[in-house]
């Protein structure tokens, strides 16, 4: 269609050429001009349009071969942009003129140079951002070489590289707020005024005067640290003072009142809370010196308490009774009392945790011998209102409680001996020694009251003589329902002395011949005799050293027991 256009356009352009050439001759005609004229005036219109036509064609050759020089710089700046911006080439369409490559390739070059614009105008505003943060943080900037054309790989990784700066920068900064939030809480609590440059920066309120550095973290870390430290320092001299002070109002029998006041009275550091509690002990201190037998009589009271809260020994305490007796109250007699004291809290609550454990023992052991002692009284089955069942369930817990303590006993024990290289002693002596001493202790009582019981019962209870009933039934030592007379056997009588020289009657039926004298005084020996004693006798070394041991020796005391009456019987 265009080049039908251009055809008519040139078939036009001719007969408008021809059109006007004839108009020429026309009006030559009428002018009259003569033909010499009239090839002079024609050669003039040739070479006007001639002339025309050759600059047109100069014109339009010098735009073709312009185009053409583009063409090939607008390639070359392409080629350089596509390796300096790291692209791929760019690739043209077939089948265009050259106009058209001329003009695809002008646009395209302008966008590349534009986009490269925009990356080095982001590059810059990204490296400052990151300068800056690298400063503050102390940290090593992106590296894009000096003049270089930044791809857009590494765009994308500077600005995740800012992006984790800005994070760090946020962390730091709250672990900085809060290092010095806490500093300046320590020195305002401990009264105490910044002196190192440090110190000063890290109470400053601007809050760029640090670098956010891990170096000033850490100096900001140890001086945390060594604030800690201090305030627990000054922490236990208040304390100390404190109970110092406390100690002396009690031996000085200050009143309520006059402590209340003092202590209202503190001021809110610990610095000043120190040099006021300082004051105060050093006043009662000179109170103290004017009332010093009374204040040394009150530390040996309560010396004496420590030292039975320490379960010592009498030698343990002996070292020091000797000042006791001393009646010549000095102010060295009073600080050797001190010191004893401050000594004795030591070991006590250096040996608390085995100590509570003892105690737990010794109640436990204080509710067993109540158990045994209510086992042995009769009058407690009379009891009503569930008393007895409340008394097994407790018997039972004590009874499992005792070994588990002992065990645990044995255990904690063994771990001080290995960790002080020396025994812990309860009363003088090992603690397990000091348990099997109670154990053995019972042991004995019980033995004792057997034997005690079983002579009386001996006294009271002997083999009786038998009487005659009032109605003529059977003998008084037997019971009439376990006698029946038959044909083949009466009662016989028979008398013998018995082993004492005392007659005594006996009572056998008949087809039995009455028992030997030896036999007699056998079976009354075995019948009186306590089955604890036999078995003492024949193990005089056995001693019981924790509640296991008990009940196995309990176990076996009833077994020979019963061995012991299958073995009268017989006799009889």
């Amino acid at each position: 269609m265009p080049s039908r256009r251009s055809e008519a356009l040139a078939v036009s352009l001719v007969t408008g050429i021809n059109l006007a050439m004839a108009r020429l001759v026309d009006i030559w005609d009428s002018i009259g001009i003569m033909e010499e004229q009239r090839v002079e005036r024609m050669e003039t219109v040739k070479k006007h349009i001639e002339s025309l036509m050759n600059d047109m064609i100069a014109e339009e050759e010098a735009l073709k071969h312009r185009i053409g020089s583009n063409i090939v710089a607008f390639q070359k700046q392409l080629e350089g942009l596509y390796a300096e911006m790291s692209l791929e080439p760019y690739k043209l369409e077939e089948g265009l003129t050259v106009l058209q490559t001329e003009k695809n390739l002008r646009l395209r070059l302008e966008a590349l140079l534009k986009e490269k614009n925009d990356r080095l105008k982001e590059m810059r505003s990204l490296q400052q951002q990151d300068e800056e943060l690298c400063v503050e943080l102390c940290a090593t900037p992106y590296y894009i070489p000096t003049g270089s054309m930044p791809s857009r790989t590494q765009l994308q990784q500077l600005r995740e590289h800012i992006k984790t700066l800005s994070d760090e920068k946020k962390s730091r900064l709250k672990v900085f707020a809060g290092l010095r939030e806490d500093i300046a809480r320590l020195m305002g609590e401990m009264g105490h005024e910044p002196e190192t440059s440090l110190e000063k920066e890290a109470v400053s309120s601007d809050d760029d005067v640090f670098l956010l550095t891990h170096e000033n973290i850490k100096a900001l870390q140890l001086l945390l640290c060594q604030l800690q430290v201090k305030k627990e320092s000054l922490t236990s001299t208040r304390d100390d003072l404190r109970n110092r002070a406390t100690s002396l109002w009690d031996r000085l029998e200050c009143t309520d009142q006059e402590r209340r006041e003092f202590q209202d009275g503190l001021p809110g550091t610990l610095s000043d809370e120190i040099a006021q509690w300082q004051k105060e002990v050093d006043r009662l201190e000179m109170l103290q010196k004017a009332k010093l037998e009374e204040v040394i009589n009150k530390i040996r009271q309560e010396l004496v308490h420590f030292w039975d809260k320490c379960m010592f020994g009498p030698k343990q305490r002996e070292p020091f009774n000797a000042h006791f007796c001393d009646s010549d109250f000095t102010e060295g007699l009073l600080l050797l009392h001190e010191d004893e004291l401050l000594r004795v809290k030591a070991c006590y609550e250096k040996a608390r945790p085995l100590l509570e454990i003892v105690e737990k023992w010794e109640k436990n052991w204080a509710l067993f011998q109540e158990f045994e002692r209510k086992a042995s009284d009769p009058n407690r089955f009379s009891n009503r209102g569930g008393a007895l069942l409340k008394e097994a369930k407790e018997r039972v817990r004590v009874q499992k409680m005792l070994p588990k303590l002992e065990e645990e006993l044995r255990s904690v024990a063994q771990d001080w001996e290995k960790q002080q290289g020396s025994p812990f002693l309860v009363q003088g002596q090992g603690v397990m020694e000091y348990v099997a001493s109670q154990w053995e202790e019972h042991r004995l009582q019980r033995d004792k009251e057997k034997g005690e019981r079983m002579t009386k019962k001996g006294e009271t209870t002997p083999f009786k003589t038998p009487s005659k009933r009032p109605h003529g039934g059977a003998s008084a030592g037997v019971t009439p329902s376990k006698i029946r007379k038959t044909p083949n056997q009466s009662m016989m009588r028979t008398t013998c002395a018995s082993s004492n020289g005392t007659p005594s009657t006996f009572i056998s039926l008949a087809g039995k011949p009455p028992l030997s004298t030896h036999k007699r005084n056998r079976a009354l020996d075995i019948s009186q005799a306590s089955p604890l004693q036999e078995l003492n006798g024949e193990k005089k070394h056995l001693r019981i050293g924790s509640y296991s041991e008990f009940t196995n020796e309990l176990s076996k005391k009833a077994s020979y027991e019963a061995v012991l009456n299958s073995t009268a019987k017989d006799i009889l």
